[in-house]
């Protein structure tokens, strides 16, 4: 995959949330009447694009019956120990950029819990970004055998 493309309501705020989670603008460029880059980062690539006058999002997460694109997920089993201790890294990363970036605090919409998916036990973390897209955290804990 090239990228996942993220339609924002602020692109400013936006690049400071990512660049909180560990991303890094690589190009920025406009999309004919907006603003936008690609920012690497977490193992992928994402595109933001602001969007003049934005309609608030579906609540992708918590409406039961929503369709559609869910969540972006990021493996994080090569960069952690374990998801509270990173969550609270970037709870403090946000808090120091909050006064320039009047970046909202961070919205964790499930807490790091185990999952097991197949025969393989994950930690698994929910988080929003600053237009309230559900980003997943993930590591695996006990791969299969």
């Amino acid at each position: 995959m090239h990228h996942a493309s993220i339609r924002t309501a602020d692109i400013h705020q936006a690049i400071a949330f990512y660049e909180s989670l560990g991303f890094t603008v690589k190009e920025r460029f406009t999309t004919g009447y907006t603003l936008a880059c690609w920012m690497t980062g977490l193992g992928g690539r994402i595109e933001l694009i602001q969007i003049p006058e934005p309609k608030p999002a579906p609540d992708a997460f918590n409406d039961e019956h929503y369709v559609g694109y869910y969540h972006l997920s990021f493996d994080l089993t090569n960069l952690t120990p374990n998801l509270s201790g990173w969550l609270e890294e970037i709870e403090q990363k946000i808090a120091t950029k909050r006064d320039s970036s009047q970046l909202q605090p961070l919205k964790i919409l499930l807490e790091p819990e185990q999952q097991m998916i197949g025969d393989c036990v994950y930690e698994v973390a929910f988080i929003a970004d600053t237009d309230g897209l559900p980003l997943e955290f993930i590591r695996v804990l006990e791969p299969k055998s």
